[in-house]
C-alpha cells in the first residue's frame, strides 16, 4: 500500500473529499464564479479521476492537460490558493491523515504552473 492513493483511502475517500470540495467551492464568492456554467456532476467525475490518477490511483483520467483546461480562465494565484486550501480542508474533514494530504497538496501545488495566468 505504498501508492498515496491507497494510504488516504482510495475511490471512496477521494469522492467524498471532491463532493465537500465542491460544496466549499460552489460556497466560496471568491471562486465560484469560475464554476458558474460548469456541470458540476460532470466536473465531479473528471476531477475524482484526475485526483486519484495524481496520488497514484487508477488511470482513469480522460480529460485535457491542466493547461489546455484552464486557458482563458486566467485565474490568479489567490484563486488556485482559494481552491488548494478548500482542498485541503476537505481532505481534513474526512479524515485524511495530515501526513497524507501534505503529500497530496504537494502534488497540487505542482500544478499551480499550469493553471495560473492561463
Amino acid at each position: 500500500m505504498s501508492a498515496l492513493y491507497d494510504k488516504i483511502g482510495g475511490q471512496a475517500t477521494i469522492e467524498k473529499v471532491v463532493a465537500d470540495l465542491h460544496k466549499r467551492i460552489l460556497a466560496d464568492n471568491s471562486v465560484n464564479t469560475f464554476f458558474a456554467k460548469t456541470d458540476m456532476a460532470k466536473q465531479r467525475a473528471h476531477f475524482v479521476a484526475f485526483v486519484a490518477q495524481l496520488l497514484e490511483g487508477p488511470k482513469q483520467y480522460a480529460g485535457r492537460p491542466m493547461d489546455k483546461t484552464h486557458t482563458g480562465m486566467n485565474l490568479q494565484p489567490q484563486h488556485f490558493d482559494a481552491v488548494a486550501k478548500h482542498l485541503s480542508d476537505a481532505m481534513a474533514a474526512s479524515g485524511v491523515p495530515a501526513a497524507d494530504a501534505s503529500a497530496a497538496m504537494a502534488r497540487v501545488a505542482n500544478l499551480k504552473g499550469s493553471i495560473v495566468n492561463k
